[in-house]
């Protein structure tokens, strides 16, 4: 096992539906608004930026972010991370009938294939591997609720 390899996948369940769900996804400068680990994003140019990342430990992570793949019509979205953390991430959205009764709920599915490009990461990666995965974990917990929470008020004020 390569400690310096991470593989994450989840599945989101939300009550909103799948068009949203992706809008919400693809609006990457929004995500400080509703995903409290990411601090703050930066855009490097018209699809590019930069997420400053911080979870529960006490370091952050600053991650240039490059679109892939945007297949609106599969759900897809996809990028490249470079700097702190080196691979890519993918979202994939489709509708489900686990949402509010109607059928109009959403299921997410988050995929990522990463390593650390930052050298504290990696010599650290052995002891606190364990340590890393649930700390990413909490991350992507308070993301999928910050998302449900973001979703609902957009529906109540009804420009969504």
């Amino acid at each position: 096992m390569d400690p310096n390899h991470y593989r994450f996948r989840g599945v989101w369940r939300l009550a909103a539906p799948a068009e949203a769900v992706y809008a919400a996804l693809a609006d990457v400068r929004s995500y400080p608004l509703w995903w409290p680990e990411i601090r703050e994003v930066r855009p490097t140019g018209e699809d590019t930026g930069e997420v400053v990342v911080r979870a529960l430990l006490p370091y952050r992570l600053v991650i240039a972010l490059a679109p892939s793949r945007r297949d609106p019509a599969a759900g897809v979205l996809e990028a490249v991370m470079r700097g702190d953390l080196d691979g890519w991430s993918r979202f994939t959205v489709r509708p489900d009938g686990a949402g509010d009764g109607a059928g109009a709920g959403s299921r997410v599915l988050f995929e990522e294939e990463t390593r650390p490009g930052k050298p504290l990461l990696r010599r650290l990666a052995l002891p606190l591997h364990p340590v890393f995965r649930a700390n990413h974990a909490v991350m992507m917990r308070r993301g999928r609720l910050g998302l449900a929470a973001h979703l609902a008020a957009v529906e109540r004020r009804g420009d969504g």
